[in-house]
């Protein structure tokens, strides 16, 4: 899931245990032992030491997005299942390692859906383009790559495989990816949602058994040739449509409008911080810097 620019780290567990607080007294026990009792109050004091400002804006960042945009609860389920989904096996793992539960993300991405519908209000898609993304996901490609650190190498790869070198031996003596050293730089059928952007748009351009200029992503450098192509049932447009809509319009998206749009947000709320120590928590919201112009060509 894309992840909007407010999203904080711990946002899930903010939310978490903001829906857990129950309404107990200041001087309820939250930890009863033999070597002491922690009591609400203790425990909201540690926290609001370490975490206690971030935990404010995230909470209310929430508040006024939720009273002006609305997810339900089929939405959420819809991007958790589908999440889950692309993770595979690893999905229950990510979720300890973050600290997380399966509610506490949903909780997650019910900020994070908000955020991406603050962010593509007034963005337009042409019924054009949203055709143009189904035919592209349709379709099924079978490529291989060599993945190498800088262009340089990169070069130096697609030389070698234009002149009519072994792909999967050059795969093996340059690629950084372990992978390679048994699949040659095989990566089998896929489309174009499973890989990165700059990879996707790149093979999908390709002319079949040609060898591609040296695409750079996040991962490296890749040098790819695509081998197959094939026409694999998604279902209908229509089907599909909502979920189109939603990607190209974050493709679209100005990400640099959001916190202006939830800063006037927050200010229309006429927000009143009680605790004195957290007065400043949203002062940086309320008051953004203006964005720099990009520079001139």
């Amino acid at each position: 899931m894309k992840k909007s620019v407010l999203t904080f780290t711990l946002a899930a567990s903010v939310l978490a245990l903001s829906a857990c607080n129950g309404g107990a007294s200041d001087d309820a026990k939250v930890v009863t032992s033999k070597a002491g009792d922690i009591t609400k109050n203790e425990l909201y004091e540690e926290m609001k030491e370490s975490v206690g400002k971030q935990a404010l804006q995230v909470l209310i960042i929430e508040k006024v997005l939720a009273s002006e945009y609305e997810v339900t609860d089929k939405e959420i389920e819809a991007q958790f299942k589908k999440e889950k989904e692309q993770m595979g096996e690893t999905f229950e793992q990510y979720l300890v390692e973050q600290g997380q539960t399966e509610e506490s993300y949903k909780k997650y991405i019910r900020l994070n859906l908000l955020q991406e519908k603050a962010l593509t209000e007034g963005v337009k898609v042409s019924d054009e383009e949203v055709k143009a993304q189904y035919d592209t996901m349709k379709t099924e490609l079978n490529a291989r790559h060599v993945l190498v650190a800088d262009e340089e190498t990169a070069k130096e790869v697609k030389a070698k495989l234009d002149s009519g070198a072994d792909f999967a031996e050059v795969a093996k003596e340059y690629s950084t990816e372990e992978a390679a050293q048994e699949s040659g730089g095989e990566l089998g059928w896929f489309t174009s949602d499973k890989m990165v952007p700059e990879f996707s748009e790149a093979a999908f351009a390709l002319e079949l058994n040609t060898i591609s200029e040296p695409v750079q992503s996040d991962f490296g450098f890749h040098i790819i040739e695509v081998t197959k192509k094939r026409e694999t049932d998604i279902g209908t447009l229509d089907e599909n449509k909502d979920e189109i809509i939603n990607t190209l319009k974050l493709k679209k998206a100005d990400t640099t409008t959001l916190l202006p749009k939830v800063s006037k947000l927050m200010n229309d709320a006429d927000i009143k911080i009680k605790d004195e120590d957290l007065k400043d928590a949203i002062d940086q919201i309320l008051n953004p810097e203006p964005a720099e112009p990009a520079a001139a060509e």
